[in-house]
């Protein structure tokens, strides 16, 4: 199968298995111009917060080596080199402490600028050598394919415009100087430092809604070369869920071992209480063991058409108690004492049964319809 039409039959849209694989591999939609605008910002925040301090901090750290190298005593041989050592550590200390904070700003932009795009990931495979990275036809492929073109096209719509807006702020920066008559030199740094600040805010404006439109392009676009084919929909179903064959093999198994639980279960009932047909819920009640009644086996449809089977032939009283039946199977499981609420109800049951098998004929616990099945 060609390539085209490997991606013409892939028209389902991926699953979110397929997605998290791709996440696992390093495979996340990422925009350059979100860090473009992020770096683009940074320098508008360096220009206008952090230089006004970090520039005089820098320049007095300079004037300092220059007053202080005539006073600097340096010995020879090692000592020397010590001496000529803590002048570059107090000057690289003092540089460090200045830059900090233009260092923390870019530090922040960058984590930024991942972060506002919504996928954080954090793999091997992305970083891990490949040998077809370093094929050149690869390489050919790539850099004349239709996404190599768009993004060609679209960096140079971004500097025609960044470049329209330097000319827009240099024209009016050098007639704002022309057309003032008290500018002195003294005022050339803070001047320049806001016209510069005025195009770094004017281009961040404008790379805002092209980073936005980019993160959404780029979100389609790996949603679209996630996609699968019917095939690969199947399969992985398949492989998620297992084989139908297998599926069904491992029910069966489950049920047969179901039925020896019940077949072993119910001889040792006292009661079944039956909905009379859908429902079946076998209790134990032995004096003297048991402080309460059991649940030893229960179920409905065919299990419980199965429980009342092996009731029959091992002589265990059918009662039919249609809200008692219903309540208990919805409220015990098989192996624990039955709720106190049901208590009194089923006493009354086991009580009329225990007299049955002592040949003492008398009503049914009053306020219940039942009747015992031979």
């Amino acid at each position: 199968m060609s390539e085209n039409e490997d991606k013409s039959s892939k028209t389902e849209e991926p699953s979110e298995r397929k997605l998290r694989k791709a996440r696992e591999k390093g495979d996340v939609p990422s925009s350059r111009e979100t860090g473009n605008m992020m770096s683009v910002f940074a320098l508008f925040v360096l220009t206008l917060f952090i230089l006004p301090q970090a520039g005089p901090q820098l320049a007095g750290a300079l004037r300092g080596v220059f007053e202080s190298a005539g006073q600097i005593g340096v010995g020879e041989g090692r000592q020397g080199l010590a001496d000529l050592g803590a002048v570059v550590r107090a000057l690289g200390r003092a540089i460090a402490l200045a830059l900090a904070p233009a260092l923390l700003v870019m530090i922040v932009a960058a984590i930024f600028g991942v972060l506002i795009q919504g996928e954080t990931v954090v793999s091997l495979d992305r970083i891990r050598p490949k040998l077809s990275k370093l094929s050149p036809l690869s390489g050919l492929k790539k850099m004349f394919s239709a996404d190599s073109f768009v993004e060609f096209a679209k960096n140079v719509a971004k500097v025609l415009v960044v470049a329209v807006i330097a000319v827009w702020v240099a024209r009016g920066a050098v007639t704002g100087i022309w057309q003032s008559r008290g500018f002195v030199p003294e005022e050339l740094p803070g001047y320049l430092r806001g016209e510069v600040a005025k195009l770094l805010i004017a281009a961040t404006v404008f790379l805002v809604p092209v980073a936005v439109i980019d993160i959404v392009w780029k979100r389609m676009q790996w949603i679209k070369k996630q996609r699968m084919s019917l095939k690969e929909l199947r399969d992985e179903h398949k492989e998620s869920e297992g084989d139908p064959m297998v599926r069904m093999r491992r029910a069966e198994i489950r049920r047969k071992r179901a039925r020896q639980r019940v077949a072993q279960a119910v001889p040792t009932a006292s009661v079944v209480l039956t909905n009379p047909t859908h429902y079946a819920v076998a209790l134990r009640y032995q004096p003297g063991v048991d402080t309460a009644p059991v649940c030893v086996a229960k179920g409905t449809d065919l299990m419980a058409a199965q429980i009342r089977r092996l009731a029959r032939e091992n002589d265990i009283p059918l009662v039919e108690n249609r809200p008692l039946a219903r309540a208990l199977h919805a409220s015990v499981e098989v192996d624990d004492q039955i709720p106190v609420e049901h208590w009194q109800a089923v006493a009354e049951i086991i009580g009329y049964v225990m007299d049955l098998r002592r040949n003492i004929r008398r009503r049914p616990p009053s306020g219940s319809s039942l009747r015992v099945a031979e």
